[in-house]
């Protein structure tokens, strides 16, 4: 009796053993290749035009719209800027009297 005891008590770590080594043939199938991202996101070349403007809030805007962005941040000298690439972001960069003096995406 004691050794039945103790011969089934030695089986229930098996059984919760087996139960994590699994042999799904999903877990092999190789991994699909992730879709490219639509590449209609932001064209800097759409707003160029607007370099030697000055930049105001309803300018930002227009060139948001225009790059099809869905972002967009002006940049004006010696201000911090996150260097992540978004390229869903217009960037407008303006000298010291707020005249946009590039745009690019990113």
């Amino acid at each position: 009796m004691f050794s039945k005891k103790i011969h089934r008590a030695w089986l229930l770590p098996v059984f919760l053993l087996a139960g994590c080594a699994s042999h799904d043939e999903a877990a092999k199938a190789p991994a699909e290749p992730i879709a490219a991202l639509p590449s209609d996101g932001c064209t800097a070349s759409a707003v160029q035009s607007l370099i030697g403007h000055p930049v105001n809030p309803g300018v930002l805007e227009q060139a948001r719209l225009q790059a099809g962005a869905q972002r967009a941040r002006v940049l004006r000298p010696g201000t911090a800027v996150t260097l992540e690439y978004d390229s869903q972001r217009l960037n407008l960069d303006t000298d010291d009297a707020d005249v946009i003096t590039r745009a690019s995406c990113g």
